[in-house]
């Protein structure tokens, strides 16, 4: 009996010993990474931490493309830093949960965003928004992890992610897949200031920018019942606009179909990527009540603080918006699935090719409305 219960002893122990190795060992990935000496992606493999506890292993099946990743990309060549996998839009299975995880089981679907971690019990983080976090927010690429050893965080243009259970925004089995990875950037960061600003139905509204991020805005405010105009550069887009049920397109570039909106709008979202002049969409907004959210990130872009003052814009309300807290995500994208809301896209393959043409086009405005890499197709 003793020779029977050692061995089991010993087998329980090797045992142990083997499921702590597993949960040591770093995860093997693949993906394509943009490498700044010739400015274009290849193929690269790398590793991600280990499944911690409180983890989640996610086998990532589509990866969006944002204009945010073309302006990451830019400055690693600028830099000269060293390769990185690229995208902070992701949907895919769960694979492997760690000991502690409730949130998730294996085969369940999962998102990640533009973050990965944060310290959980600053200002920010109490209040859901990560995004801020006091002591250092993990953003999913090009970002030193302070919670794994400052290694370089690695986004979705890969085969695979670990992140932490906090992190991964559960996805309704019914949910379309193929489109649900560009709501965990451009659905939220449209979503977030709509909802701050209380929009409400028969509101005027405006979208500036009708790409990625804008086409989200429209179906958001119309999904309301906010009356919709949207601002753009180009004729493009005005058949795709109208067709979504935007009430009204502007070509910026065709002067008089910029008159008559002064102190027009309740509420305005510029997801502009480029510069433009901010104060000429501001003196649009309604005095008094009017306000203004700014989402997109141009490089040069400023406002003079005399034209705010002489633009009456102490009488309205113009603010910055950032992505969105996990709480805030969760309700986005339940809400985008109920609603039958998503991004319009177009897939292409898992192929490094095939993602320098993208970025092309997108610099080019050539996109409707968003470019989502099928990972399912590496290495085919």
């Amino acid at each position: 009996m003793n020779t029977k219960r050692n061995l089991l002893l010993v087998a329980g122990l090797l045992l142990a010993m083997t499921s702590q190795a597993q949960q040591n060992d770093r995860i093997p990935a693949k993906g394509f990474a943009f490498h700044a000496e010739d400015g274009h992606f290849h193929d690269y493999e790398f590793t991600r931490h280990p499944i911690g506890d409180n983890d989640v292993q996610i086998r990532i099946m589509y990866a969006g493309i944002c204009h945010s990743d073309l302006h990451t990309a830019d400055d690693i060549k600028a830099l000269g830093g060293e390769p990185c996998v690229l995208g902070h839009e992701m949907a895919g299975e769960v694979v492997a949960v760690g000991k502690n995880v409730t949130k998730f089981k294996v085969g369940d679907y999962a998102g990640v965003g533009c973050m990965v971690n944060s310290c959980g019990h600053c200002t920010f983080c109490d209040i859901d928004k990560e995004q801020f976090c006091e002591n250092a927010t993990t953003f999913t690429y090009n970002c030193p992890d302070a919670y794994h050893n400052g290694e370089l965080s690695q986004g979705g243009y890969s085969d695979k992610i670990v992140v932490s259970e906090h992190f991964a925004i559960s996805i309704p089995k019914n949910a379309d897949m193929k489109r649900v990875a560009p709501l965990l950037c451009a659905g939220v960061t449209t979503w977030s200031p709509i909802k701050l600003s209380n929009v409400q139905r028969g509101d005027n509204t405006a979208v500036v920018g009708f790409g990625g991020l804008g086409h989200m805005a429209v179906q958001y405010l119309l999904d309301l019942g906010a009356n919709v105009i949207v601002f753009d550069i180009t004729e493009d887009k005005r058949e795709d606009a109208l067709r979504m049920g935007a009430k009204q397109y502007v070509n910026i570039n065709r002067p008089e179909e910029m008159k008559g909106m002064a102190n027009t709008f309740d509420f305005i979202i510029s997801t502009v990527p480029v510069d433009y002049q901010p104060i000429e969409y501001i003196r649009m907004l309604k005095y008094g009540k009017g306000e203004m959210a700014i989402v997109g990130l141009p490089t040069n872009t400023t406002v003079k603080t005399v034209d705010l003052i002489l633009s009456g814009a102490a009488q309205r309300k113009v603010y910055g918006s950032l992505i969105g807290g996990i709480k805030e995500t969760q309700e986005m994208l339940d809400y985008s699935v109920a609603h039958d809301i998503y991004p319009e896209v177009e897939i292409i393959p898992a192929d490094a090719a095939a993602i320098d043409e993208a970025y092309k086009n997108v610099l080019d405005g050539k996109v409707k409305f968003r470019y989502v890499i099928d990972m399912s197709t590496m290495n085919k």
